[in-house]
């Protein structure tokens, strides 16, 4: 941000017989002083408000410069030196003012021109400050401030014509890029501050865009184009009737604010169409149901948060229809809903209702980091993150071919059974290619067994926790030992051929 900054004490002007000061607010006190006492105190509080600039105190400057102002109002360096202090104030409106006073009593006071332009930029007005910059170098053509102010006006000219192409071609990063660097000099621009805080809307970064609007409103509750800001980042974040309640506002401080209106008419259009939905669906009138979260979906293709919900409602209704179509259209309907960003946890509650997308192809990495709204939203991703980590390991339950609630019984059978079945001594005679899969397969049934046939690793498996909290090494797990642990140990039983013989009955 371009700062004003004076090196040494702001020269004093002397006495001027030219000034006139009549038509003073002054003390009664000062009634009867003359001309020439007057423009004395006048420079004597000029004087002390330079002790207090160059100290940095602001705002005593400020007040010393105004009191020189009132004893003689139409002293061309008191407005300049007022300007300086308010600049430095960051209260660039103001300072405006005073500067275009002062060069209205003197067109030749360099310094008014100087601090015209530097208020006109900050302000984002970079035309008007061109001519303002332009003036002092006729004053002074080598001022080299003025000539380096020139070429920041001319700079911020060029980004806002880049921004407004980048803006038609919804290229809002590049919008983005452009204010930001146009900030740098217009530091105090709200216009600039606003299209910025639009574009990170429409780009999904509400926090940094509720942020910008709101420190606008801070300075000016009446701004309707911040109000207009705020009620978006609602909108796209699927609070409907706060973002109306914005939107109204912001007609109200600005009644022709035609994007304030469409977004408005958006707003209400969805949520009734969404709540005729969400009725039809209630009363059991699916087909209805579809229909209308159809046509909902048509209303604002940007709003994808509300969008992604209104995929996620329309799968539901089409997994309970008898229309062939509508039953088609459930898993791309759930599908959509999960590549929508943000909306995550909305898919995976259609696939949990009705089981048509698996979790291995459904629950992407990026998906997973998402931060829920609320309670309900981080328990279902909890949820959604076990069963992705439960797909991704050994099912010990199809290993042995038996049913989740199986009885200790049945996990036993099931193991006598496979184990004797791929057990690598009844495949001695196979290929080794053969034999190797079958001694794979003869150790994953030992590991089921040895997890299964346990309560404590079970409740664990069951769970998705580690096994390996409890010390089991399935790397280094031997599998004869538990077939030998089962049959009893050797002698008890033994392979001849493709078939078994034991010293017991076979199962």
């Amino acid at each position: 941000m371009p700062t004003t900054t004076v090196a040494t004490p702001l020269p004093s002007i002397g006495k001027m017989a030219t000034v006139d000061c009549d038509d003073v607010n002054m003390d009664p006190d000062m009634e009867f002083l003359s001309d020439e006492e007057l423009e004395r105190e006048a420079e004597g509080f000029k004087e002390q408000g330079n002790a207090y600039y160059i100290k940095k105190d602001y705002s005593e400057a400020y007040n010393y410069y105004t009191k020189a102002i009132d004893m003689c109002p139409k002293n061309p360096s008191y407005y300049g030196n007022r300007a300086a202090t308010l600049m430095m104030l960051c209260r660039y409106r103001e300072a405006l003012e005073d500067a275009q006073q002062a060069v209205r009593l003197d067109d030749t006071f360099m310094k008014g021109h100087l601090r015209e332009g530097k208020c006109h930029l900050s302000l984002g007005n970079a035309m008007a400050a061109s001519r303002c910059f332009q003036r002092v170098l006729e004053l002074e053509p080598d001022n080299s401030q003025a000539q380096q102010e020139v070429k920041n006006a001319e700079s911020i000219l060029e980004y806002e014509k880049m921004a407004e192409i980048g803006f038609e071609k919804r290229d809002f990063r590049m919008v983005v890029f452009c204010m930001d660097r146009a900030l740098e000099s217009a530091s105090a621009c709200h216009r600039f501050k606003i299209l910025k805080a639009e574009c990170l809307a429409l780009l999904g970064r509400y926090p940094e865009a509720q942020t910008v609007a709101s420190d606008i409103l801070r300075m000016d509750c009446t701004n309707g184009d911040a109000l207009y800001v705020r009620g978006l980042c609602l909108y796209y974040e699927d609070c409907i009737d706060k973002a109306v309640q914005f939107f109204v506002q912001a007609l109200r401080m600005a009644p022709d604010h035609e994007k304030a209106r469409l977004a408005c008419r958006n707003a209400k259009a969805l949520k009734a169409k969404k709540e005729e939905g969400n009725k039809a669906f209630k009363e059991g009138n699916y087909e209805a149901a579809y229909e209308l979260y159809s046509e909902a979906l048509t209303i604002d293709p940007n709003n994808i948060k509300t969008n992604a919900k209104l995929y996620c409602n329309r799968g539901t209704v089409g997994s309970k229809v008898s229309n062939n179509h509508r039953k088609n259209s459930t898993s791309i309907s759930f599908e959509l809903c999960l590549h929508l960003t943000g909306c995550f946890v909305w898919g995976w509650r259609g696939v949990v209702r009705t089981g048509v997308i698996d979790f291995q192809s459904s629950v992407l990495p990026q998906q997973l980091t998402l931060q829920m709204e609320n309670y309900q939203h981080k328990q279902l991703l909890k949820n959604a993150q076990l069963e992705l980590k439960k797909s991704k390991r050994k099912d010990y339950y199809k290993v042995l071919g038996v049913d989740k609630n199986a009885t200790e019984d049945e996990i036993k059978k099931a193991y006598r059974k496979r184990a004797l079945m791929h057990h690598p001594d009844r495949h001695s005679g196979a290929s080794a290619e053969v034999q190797k899969e079958e001694e794979k397969k003869f150790k994953e049934v030992g590991e089921a067994f040895s997890v299964l046939s346990d309560p404590k690793k079970k409740s664990r498996y069951d769970s998705g926790q580690d096994l390996e909290d409890d010390g089991m090494n399935m790397g280094d797990f031997d599998a004869n030992n538990i077939f030998k642990a089962f049959f009893g140990g050797p002698g008890g039983f033994s392979f001849e051929g493709n078939s078994c013989m034991y010293t017991q009955n076979c199962y």
